[in-house]
């Protein structure tokens, strides 16, 4: 059986959210081509995806993926110097609700 490396470099969600601010969950309430103020913050890179892998656990992409299930957390500041790294160890007790 193949094995996949992950060759993606990763950071830390509370060291995300301390040098960014703390997020907030951001609700999709139309199509997020017609969502002005989403589209604002994805151009900022102010938006993280929180998917799901297959083995269960959960983890952050910088920019917004469109998928089922889903989770989008809107931060204050810029996600920049995040972008190329997942976002590993979700606390979602440093999250606004």
């Amino acid at each position: 059986m193949a094995m996949k490396v992950l060759r993606t470099k990763t950071a830390r969600f509370a060291d995300v959210v301390e040098s960014c601010g703390t997020p907030q969950t951001y609700m999709l309430w139309q199509a997020p081509a017609k969502d002005r103020h989403l589209q604002s913050a994805v151009k900022q890179t102010r938006i993280l995806t929180i998917l799901h892998s297959d083995a269960g656990t959960e983890f952050g992409c910088v920019g917004l993926v469109e998928r089922a299930q889903a989770i989008y957390l809107e931060f204050p500041k810029s996600l920049k110097r995040f972008a190329d790294q997942r976002i590993v160890g979700i606390k979602w007790e440093l999250v606004k609700s």
